[in-house]
């Protein structure tokens, strides 16, 4: 007489017992963060992601032992150590250490600008720009100086502010050592030693190292047949722009 058969009981370990949680497989996400209630797919997701609560950052670097959050944040600061460059422009051959870093620069080459303002729909190839461009709308301003309160809408507006403060002059020119403030200092300054002067009358044709030299000429010509004579430009103001800044009679 056959005994009937017991079902077999299978261990924690044994390969059948070990099922992925009902849905991964199909995409949906199951897991939880206790914390924020964002989901996802995988345990090793979730752990990561709960380190941006707690602080946590176990990945070390020996050289200058700043820490991170996770590997590969690790693995690229460390090409800043070592100087490797594996991501390659295949149009210019300009290297850089971050996959992110090419795919922006690309943008330089294919015009491309995915990320556009809703309020006035100017488009940028940075989600970066677009971040800080918002904040003329919004009227954010972040960065606050700790010395005078003076608050500022971008960190580096900020950092060329405390100068003011510290007296720190970064910006040395290489030809007379005299130092600047800001990187537009030492420019305009530099035209001295180059002769270059980018900002051209459109009555006369005569040159200037200043946009301030330009405008004061211009009211020589206050009785000229072109009485009006408008500003265009680019992408900055007279008083920052380089060559860009040119003039057209209307």
């Amino acid at each position: 007489m056959s005994r009937e058969r017991e079902p077999r009981n299978r261990t924690a370990g044994s390969s059948a017992s070990v099922r992925a949680p009902r849905g991964v497989c199909n995409g949906e996400k199951r897991l939880e963060c206790p914390v924020c209630d964002k989901q996802f797919a995988f345990k090793s997701q979730l752990e990561t992601h709960l380190r941006t609560h707690t602080g946590e950052k176990p990945f070390e670097c020996a050289v200058c032992e700043k820490k991170f959050t996770v590997s590969g944040h690790l693995r690229v600061h460390l090409r800043t150590h070592t100087g490797e460059k594996p991501f390659e422009c295949t149009v210019c051959q300009k290297k850089f250490n971050r996959s992110g870093d090419l795919r922006y620069h690309l943008r330089t080459h294919t015009g491309e600008k995915p990320f556009e303002c809703v309020v006035c729909e100017k488009k940028f190839n940075e989600r970066g720009s677009l971040r800080t461009h918002l904040r003329i709308h919004t009227g954010e301003k972040p960065f606050e100086c700790t010395v005078c309160r003076q608050k500022f809408t971008q960190s580096g507006s900020l950092r060329t502010h405390l100068r003011i403060h510290t007296g720190e002059k970064a910006f040395e020119c290489t030809v007379c050592n005299k130092k600047f403030m800001e990187s537009g200092q030492l420019r305009k300054h530099l035209r001295i030693h180059t002769g270059e002067k980018p900002y051209e009358c459109t009555v006369c044709q005569k040159k200037f190292v200043q946009s301030g030299h330009l405008r004061k000429h211009l009211l020589t010509h206050s009785g000229h047949t072109h009485r009006r004579l408008k500003l265009r430009y680019s992408h900055c103001d007279l008083n920052s722009c380089g060559p860009s800044t040119f003039l057209v009679r209307v």
